[in-house]
């Protein structure tokens, strides 16, 4: 989908759900956007709580998490965090360490979190498992850019504090709901078809089932489906939605989201030694050629996900350009980097401009 001036120029579904090409994809499909929930979820919680001064970016996680004061994480800003500088574990593969009889087939009062189809976790494994672990975790020196999953889980868990109100709730109710955003937000298969989600991956080591509505990401799906760097569903048009707000500086549809600076703030470049905005990524002026466009500019944020999607919102241009695929089925694959798709649409999307102009 491409967005120029405020107007869709673009919109198009191409090929199936599954290679057994019985369903052919469409524009009012929902796919799971993995990582770009970093940005369309999260941080715009983040934003709004900033702005009210509910949250400030240059205090410490010690100040918000009274769990994290007895930790090695307690004197990290926020700001760090949400840059990807804060020497967090870039990974932690939780569903490895699951025990005997912590999944089961059927739904039962001790079994009560679905992470897929007839798959279901042990209650609380979040609580007293996955959080823990995490705040734990071993860190190194603040300040080096080193990109992990682990900050926007810790960012979730500030928002959630700090407005005692769950992030899924909060982001419909101040969000989605009035931006007018029909698909996008958590668990797709507590409101949708389940033909209408794109399938993911044929989980054959942890789930061990066809993943349709229920997020790829496994330690987002261990936390019942909403975590801070993955688990958002939604469709190219809503996406398309918030990335227009964003363009427009904070309003939409004739109201204001953000104040204009706050838009600014979180977008433009605030890392003295990554490319990265605050929660956004962005344009990289090593990588001119190929991230995340050979002919994008210094103006350029946005963020890819997991599982082969991205959008990229072009200032300059007035342009917003979502992309969103299906790279992990049936199972994880690297065509999609290898072939460089994404980039190389967004350049075809400048050289049709290029030409029009001419």
């Amino acid at each position: 989908m491409v967005i120029k001036n405020g107007q869709v120029i673009f919109e198009k579904g191409y090929g199936y759900h599954t290679y057994s090409k019985k369903e052919p994809t469409t524009i009012h499909n929902i796919f799971d956007l993995a990582s770009v929930s970093k940005i369309a979820g999260t941080t715009p919680v983040i934003m709004r709580l900033t702005e009210q001064g509910i949250v400030d970016l240059d205090k410490p996680i010690g100040d918000y998490l009274w769990q994290a004061k007895a930790t090695n994480k307690r004197d990290i800003r926020l700001k760090s965090v949400m840059l990807h500088e804060a020497g967090f574990t870039p990974f932690i593969p939780f569903y490895r360490n699951l025990k005997s009889g912590d999944l089961q087939s059927y739904d039962s009062p001790t079994h009560h979190v679905k992470v897929a189809d007839s798959c279901y976790l042990v209650n609380n494994y979040y609580r007293d498992v996955m959080w823990p672990e995490m705040l734990y975790s071993e860190v190194k020196p603040e300040g080096n850019y080193v990109y992990s999953d682990i900050s926007m889980y810790v960012m979730k868990e500030v928002a959630e504090h700090q407005t005692a109100i769950p992030m899924q709730k909060y982001v419909q109710d101040n969000f989605y709901r009035p931006l007018g955003m029909k698909t996008a937000g958590y668990n797709p298969r507590d409101r949708f078809a389940k033909q209408d989600i794109i399938p993911t991956e044929q989980d054959t080591s942890f789930r061990k089932v066809l993943l349709q509505g229920y997020v790829h990401d496994q330690g987002a799906a261990m936390a019942g489906g909403v975590a801070g760097h993955a688990g958002l569903f939604a469709t190219a048009n809503d996406l398309a939605i918030y990335g227009q707000l964003l363009l427009n500086r904070g309003e939409y549809g004739g109201e204001r989201y953000f104040e204009t600076k706050t838009v600014d703030l979180f977008t433009s470049k605030q890392s003295l030694t990554s490319r990265r905005g605050l929660g956004f990524d962005r344009w990289d002026p090593n990588l001119k050629n190929e991230y995340p466009s050979k002919l994008s500019n210094a103006t350029v944020y946005g963020h890819t996900g997991y599982t082969g999607t991205c959008i990229w919102i072009d200032p300059a241009n007035q342009l917003v350009y979502i992309f969103l695929s299906n790279r992990v089925h049936p199972q994880v694959s690297t065509k999609l980097l290898n072939l460089n798709i994404r980039s190389r649409i967004q350049d075809a999307i400048y050289e049709a401009m290029a030409a029009g102009k001419k």
